[in-house]
């Protein structure tokens, strides 16, 4: 890992305990277009990725007009009435202040879009830790790896040069498939042995862990 420059980090389930609040706005989209409420385990399956290849997966019987109504009840519901907490995990603000401190540039490759990116941001104070950042509006949907080649482009620097940290298949995926060293951390949505296919180089249980590997 001595020739890694930049982590990478996904957002959702990875730096923000957000996986319960996204479920439930998921389930409250489908619930308000009267289309079938997927189950809670459903439903997180589709974290990370862009809303629209999302509940294209999650409906599949649903039509564009169908998804764009989705699309934007969730956003609604999100903003103005679901009210479930997102800290950030345990350990996340040290973890970003000592990989600065080692001089390691740091990114998030989120399926956020940039606006709900840069509110986050704004409330958690973390913004400035970042060097750069893509979002669902900005790149194709993970698992194309776009969001990291467009990082990588950027800062100037080769996949091996990166680490990509994520806690979906959906994140190891776009790494694996531009050969970019990974970490799979099971916090959030996947299990370690959801992992394995995409070969990481290490899976943790908390962000404290990732220390160990850079």
């Amino acid at each position: 890992m001595s020739a890694v420059k930049l982590v990478i980090f996904d957002w959702d389930g990875t730096v923000m305990d957000s996986v319960g609040k996204i479920v439930n706005c998921v389930q409250g989209a489908a619930a308000r277009l009267q289309v079938s409420v997927p189950t809670y385990d459903e439903a997180k399956q589709i974290i990370g990725l862009s809303l629209d290849p999302a509940f294209a997966r999650l409906f599949p019987l649903a039509d564009a007009k169908t998804r764009l109504a989705l699309c934007e009840a969730y956003k609604e519901i999100y903003l103005h009435h679901d009210q479930t907490a997102t800290p950030l995990f345990a350990g996340a603000r040290e973890l970003f202040t000592d990989l600065q401190q080692q001089g390691y540039l740091l990114a998030v490759a989120t399926g956020k879009m940039r606006r709900g990116l840069n509110r986050i941001f704004d409330e958690t104070q973390t913004g400035h830790f970042f060097h750069t950042s893509r979002c669902a509006d900005e790149a194709q949907s993970k698992p194309h790896p776009q969001m990291l080649e467009q990082i990588l482009t950027e800062l100037k620097l080769k996949p091996e040069q990166a680490l990509m940290v994520g806690d979906t298949v959906h994140d190891l995926a776009m790494a694996h498939a531009i050969q970019m060293p990974r970490i799979g951390i099971t916090h959030g949505v996947h299990k370690a042995v959801d992992f394995v296919p995409f070969a990481p180089k290490a899976v943790i249980d908390s962000l404290p862990e990732l220390t160990a590997h850079c």
